[in-house]
């Protein structure tokens, strides 16, 4: 009976990864990659949901649609009331897709998208807050960088056929999306 050598198994087998060493460092388990995306899904994602239900509902000291609409409107937006609702369901459901490794690259790129809004209304305040932009651009790159890696072993994309094998592409793809709606969106704003 022919038997498959080790590194075979490894490199052909969809749930086994090799561990990876780096020069001058002991061998990392690929579990702590994972963990270490989980994490940042989770706060990432859930920090997003709770800015979006701000939003729609006035929850955590939100301002609801009307307060948020006003706000839009008062930053050059279009239908301040309706962008208020399509950023709340953007960030929400975004998020919490985010936090759970639903569609990964897809609610990254929709965060993304939603956060170069949010750059280009706090961009001239500065670096720093209060009124500074380190913020959006720290939410922007972790959306990013999720929808560009992947979610890890523990998420819901691992149980979809079509996301299962993350492939670089598909965050390269996602992410261009984000940066397009986000442009179209910009182009309204006056």
């Amino acid at each position: 009976m022919p038997s498959s050598s080790p590194s075979t198994t490894a490199a052909t087998s969809p749930t086994v990864r090799p561990a990876r060493e780096t020069p001058g460092s002991a061998t990392t388990s690929p579990h702590a990659y994972d963990a270490g995306l989980l994490l940042l899904r989770l706060v990432l994602g859930l920090t997003m949901a709770a800015h979006g239900s701000q939003k729609l509902f006035g929850w955590f000291g939100g301002g609801g649609i009307d307060g948020t609409g006003q706000f839009f409107t008062m930053s050059g937006y279009p239908a301040g009331t309706t962008m208020a609702v399509v950023a709340g369901l953007t960030e929400t459901m975004g998020g919490l897709a985010l936090a759970v490794g639903l569609l990964t690259p897809l609610a990254g790129a929709a965060i993304v998208g939603t956060m170069v809004n949010a750059l280009a209304v706090t961009w001239g305040g500065g670096f720093f807050a209060p009124k500074g932009s380190e913020y959006e651009l720290l939410l922007t790159a972790g959306a990013a960088a999720l929808a560009l890696t992947g979610p890890g072993r523990y998420a819901v994309d691992r149980f979809l056929p079509v996301v299962r094998a993350h492939r670089l592409a598909y965050g390269v793809a996602a992410v261009v999306v984000g940066l397009v709606a986000a442009g179209v969106i910009l182009l309204l704003r006056k």
